[in-house]
């Protein structure tokens, strides 16, 4: 008797690159280099001064967008979604702020829990981790950059 496996049909996915130009439009960042990294859990976005207020009886965060070559430097505030521990690029876990918010990748666009961190010793202002791709019906090329092109541009309903 022969044992089969069931398999699923194959579905067509999106290829994407390690690193990709993407947009947080709610933010105001636009074309901004970030790296897919697959082994990070949480998304994480380069933010100086963090502070946390209060406004009408929920929590919010004011934070400086460093200066790129597509921005001078700006600040964001932006509601709070949850305070997680998160292990950093050196396994320890550090308390940070995390954040919802639209991110548009090539033609693509949803939304992503971002945490805050300050990545000033680091390549990439920005990670995209799994679960902000998970489900999205995107592949990661670990040996190509940029397959998804620039962001397509924030249009008006």
């Amino acid at each position: 008797m022969t044992r089969t496996k069931s398999v699923r049909p194959a579905v067509s996915a999106d290829i994407i690159g390690w690193r990709e130009i993407v947009s947080l439009p709610e933010l105001g960042v636009f074309d901004m280099r970030a790296k897919i990294d697959t082994g990070a859990r949480t998304s994480a976005l380069h933010a100086e001064e963090q502070e946390l207020f209060n406004r009408d009886g929920a929590r919010w965060v004011r934070f400086r967008v460093p200066a790129s070559r597509h921005h001078s430097d700006f600040r964001v505030e932006v509601p709070v979604l949850d305070e997680r521990n998160i292990k950093n690029t050196g396994g320890v876990p550090e308390s940070r702020v995390v954040i919802r918010t639209l991110l548009h990748l090539g033609t693509h666009h949803w939304h992503v829990d971002v945490s805050l961190a300050d990545r000033s010793n680091m390549g990439f202002d920005m990670i995209l981790g799994r679960t902000a791709i998970r489900r999205r019906n995107v592949l990661v090329n670990a040996g190509r950059s940029f397959l998804a092109g620039k962001p397509a541009p924030v249009t008006q309903h």
